[in-house]
């Protein structure tokens, strides 16, 4: 089956979190994080524009072997994913942000939201939600970021961690 034809805009109730990538603009990073949702469960949302078509070599090349075990939404902006999964309690992960994502407290269907590799999450939308705001600690003055996918899988599995690792063996 071809990445293109698990697309959905649904947005599954029934996954120990939701990971959500901002306009990711390098398939392989969008690849990985698929690899890490199959693994764990997680859904996968994607909000547009992407910075490389859905059946790119690239991201073939990092995740699909497992696209079969992998739910994705496909969102045409920010506002509109936001809307569709305002029911659902949001983590906003910026280099920005004030609080370290360990005095988080995760629960299941929670949304984890990262930006794109090149600027990360708009700066209003980390403004707006302080106390949802999360960062990951990194020694000042070396390097402006982690990598995305490294990120969300340092948080994703303290999120599931928290949670105790629902379904997972």
């Amino acid at each position: 089956m071809q990445p293109q034809e698990r697309i959905t805009a649904h947005v599954r109730n029934d996954v120990p979190l939701h990971i959500a990538l901002v306009e990711p603009e390098i398939p392989p990073n969008t690849g990985n994080v698929a690899r890490l949702c199959a693994a764990t469960g997680c859904q996968l949302h994607l909000v547009q524009p992407l910075g490389f078509r859905i059946d790119d070599r690239e991201l073939k090349r990092a995740g699909l072997d497992y696209w079969e075990h992998l739910g994705v939404a496909l969102h045409p902006s920010l506002e509109s994913f936001l809307e569709v999964t305002s029911h659902l309690q949001h983590w906003y992960l910026s280099t920005r942000a004030r609080r370290v994502y360990t005095d988080a407290e995760f629960a299941r269907g929670d949304v984890l939201v990262f930006g794109k590799e090149t600027k990360g999450l708009p700066q209003a939308l980390v403004d707006a939600n302080p106390e949802r705001a999360l960062r990951i600690p990194q020694k000042e003055g070396t390097v402006r970021s982690i990598n995305l996918s490294t990120a969300v899988g340092v948080v994703a599995y303290a999120a599931l961690a928290r949670l105790g690792f629902p379904e997972l063996c």
